[in-house]
């Protein structure tokens, strides 16, 4: 399977609490909920071919804790909430073993532990691997070459302040753009193949 990943993300980078003032209010974050404002329906159609691909889902902890609770009484039949609802769901976790949510499967272990277990589920026959949001699974990730394919849809906002997908100190990405698209509500949707470390040269 192919390992891709979507992330929700502002012109300033943040990625904290798109769709809700409440969905994550760590550091007590009060400006959640800066999707909807510019969500449309010419995306929709999108969106379901987006969760169509996906044969399995790969989510950080706290993404989980924000999805547990909510899907399984939001299942509308569709591909995106009836998807996520009933294909395995994978979750590292030093702290969690079990949960009562179907097909729920946690990774436990240290880090080599669960490197070799997502390097496994790559190499399992299927479509895609999905990691949505989950911010530090995602940076992890990136920094040990396991992700195929990273799916921002930047909203036109900025919002200044809450958590950024990328801090002020970490290790370099290049990105091959493959695919852009831009819908009515000004959301933007980059898709990108990561190639290595940064290319630094001086400008002639």
């Amino acid at each position: 399977m192919k390992l891709t990943a979507s992330m929700m993300i502002t012109l300033d980078g943040v990625y904290q609490g798109p769709g809700g003032s409440q969905e994550d209010t760590r550091g007590g974050f009060d400006r959640g909920g800066w999707v909807a404002a510019h969500a449309d329906a010419d995306s929709w159609p999108w969106l379901l071919e987006w969760f169509e691909r996906a044969d399995a889902f790969l989510l950080g902890r706290t993404t989980f804790d924000i999805w547990e609770p909510y899907w399984p009484q939001h299942d509308g039949g569709d591909a995106v909430s009836h998807g996520i609802n009933v294909k395995p769901k994978y979750v590292p976790s030093t702290t969690r073993s079990s949960s009562d949510w179907q097909n729920t499967h946690f990774i436990n272990g240290d880090d080599a532990a669960v490197e070799a277990k997502i390097r496994e589920l790559k190499a399992q026959p299927g479509n895609e691997l999905q990691v949505h949001g989950s911010g530090v699974l995602l940076r992890w990730l990136l920094e040990r070459d396991l992700v195929d394919e990273l799916n921002f849809r930047v909203s036109p906002v900025i919002l200044g302040e809450g958590l950024r997908l990328f801090p002020e100190s970490g290790m370099s990405h290049d990105m091959e753009l493959v695919e852009s698209q831009t819908f009515p509500g000004g959301i933007t949707i980059l898709t990108y193949r990561p190639n290595g470390r940064a290319k630094l040269e001086d400008a002639v």
